[in-house]
């Protein structure tokens, strides 16, 4: 977890450090803690922890002797305009999960990588630093409520948070290489057109990726290389539709708008995320 800083102009040099930021109305507004220098003294920005968190950390200190703060075990990133647009969001919100820890409380309660998180405890998470700041300071042990946006319908999954170790578990292994996979499936013309050269999944990827089914990319070319695809990549989604093979995906791809941008859904190894392909 972490806290938003106040941005400031005030001169703030190296020794400053947990002192009072003070607004003209002789209020404390911040702890001053950061400065950006390229010098190693003062060239112009400094930053402030926010009063609210340091009250926060304060409470909690007086109350406990320690501060504890929540965890859900995800990697989370920004969900930009145009993934929004294709996915069907009303705007650009949420965020976007793209790493689960193993044995987690996102994991146990049926967060997938994928899944773009709208609301918290109740609590709207309108960009992907929201959630962090929001899960911090959520007690641990706290019962409540994640809504995840996925393939078109919100979930609401219940949730327990736990309390954030001074070291997190690692997250699930990156799948091992495979050897160059062997075509099992005809060459898909939609695909083709995209760049795309597509292969079911072996029965040895999909344990290792804990997925039942995808279409692996053989070879990413044109529009496909330029979405950011490469070869091993997996798609498991496309356009809010799961695709279990080769097959699928040519399916759903021959179904698309070929002048819009069309989201994909794809793994990375342990990574999960989206991409999307401008024809």
């Amino acid at each position: 977890a972490r806290a938003d800083f106040l941005q400031t102009d005030a001169a703030i040099n190296p020794g400053n450090s947990g002192g009072p930021l003070i607004n003209m109305r002789g209020e404390v507004i911040g702890i001053n803690s950061q400065i950006v220098t390229r010098s190693g003294g003062y060239n112009g920005v400094s930053l402030a922890i926010p009063i609210d968190e340091a009250t926060r950390v304060a409470d909690q200190l007086r109350s406990g002797g320690r501060v504890a703060r929540g965890r859900i075990g995800v990697e989370a990133g920004a969900v930009s305009k145009e993934l929004a647009e294709s996915l069907g969001l009303p705007k650009a919100q949420g965020a976007l999960v793209g790493r689960l820890v193993d044995d987690a409380p996102a994991a146990k309660a049926g967060v997938e990588l994928g899944d773009i998180i709208l609301k918290f405890d109740g609590k709207p998470i309108d960009k992907s630093s929201d959630l962090p700041r929001t899960v911090g300071n959520t007690k641990p042990g706290t019962k409540t409520t994640v809504n995840v946006y996925r393939r078109g319908k919100v979930l609401d999954l219940s949730i327990t948070v736990a309390e954030l170790e001074p070291e997190e578990p690692k997250a699930a292994r990156a799948a091992k290489p495979e050897k160059e996979p062997v075509p099992t499936t005809p060459t898909h013309a939609t695909a083709a057109k995209l760049g795309l050269s597509l292969l079911d999944m072996n029965e040895a990827q999909k344990k290792d990726l804990r997925l039942k089914g995808g279409a692996v990319v053989e070879t990413a070319t044109g529009a496909a290389a330029g979405s950011g695809l490469r070869a091993g990549d997996v798609l498991v989604a496309i356009a809010n539709t799961e695709v279990l093979s080769a097959k699928d995906a040519e399916a759903v791809l021959a179904r698309q708008d070929k002048n819009k941008p069309i989201a994909l859904q794809m793994r990375r190894g342990a990574r999960g995320d989206f991409v999307l392909i401008k024809p």
